[in-house]
């Protein structure tokens, strides 16, 4: 068994952190075109139970904004709302967005210091392919280490005194 030491984790963690975010499991955006109401889209949220953001896009699928569960607490909540309008009144026209090709520190940095939670990927042309989350990075990193991670005591820095059973 290789020894799990916090020199050790670290060691491997930057050749990890130079993959392409290619390598990295992502998720399929919950997705509106230009146009659909507010109302809509909150509605899109409750039906996925999952996405706290929705990503418009246009017809070729270029994504145009992106309307985040900040946006609707610090926009809507405890206001009067019109739930008709279009989304683009209240969206984020210029989300920060990462390619494919891009390095998987590039979205560690881009968590960490925008505070993003749902970052978007997107192709060549602009077209929105994915979006990847904390979540996502975390499993990618775990799974270079199974055996390590698997072998973990209940609290790895917990030491025994004595050992423990027959």
């Amino acid at each position: 068994m290789t020894e799990l030491t916090e020199r050790a984790v670290a060691s491997r963690v930057p050749s990890l952190a130079d993959e392409k975010l290619r390598v990295i499991a992502r998720r399929d955006p919950v997705t509106v075109r230009e146009g659909t109401s507010l109302g809509e889209c909150l509605d899109r949220i409750r039906e996925t139970g999952t996405g706290d953001s929705v990503f418009v896009t246009d017809a070729r699928g270029v994504l145009c904004g992106v309307l985040t569960e900040r946006d609707i607490f610090a926009r809507l909540v405890g206001r009067e709302v019109d739930l008709d309008q279009p989304v683009e009144r209240l969206m984020n026209e210029h989300p920060w967005t990462l390619h494919l090709d891009q390095l998987v520190r590039h979205a560690i940095d881009l968590m960490q210091t925008g505070r993003y939670r749902n970052v978007p990927l997107v192709d060549d042309a602009g077209v929105l392919v994915g979006v990847i989350r904390p979540v996502d990075i975390l499993k990618y990193l775990a799974e270079a280490f199974p055996e390590e991670l698997l072998n973990l005591p209940p609290r790895p820095h917990q030491r025994m005194s004595s050992s423990e059973g027959a």
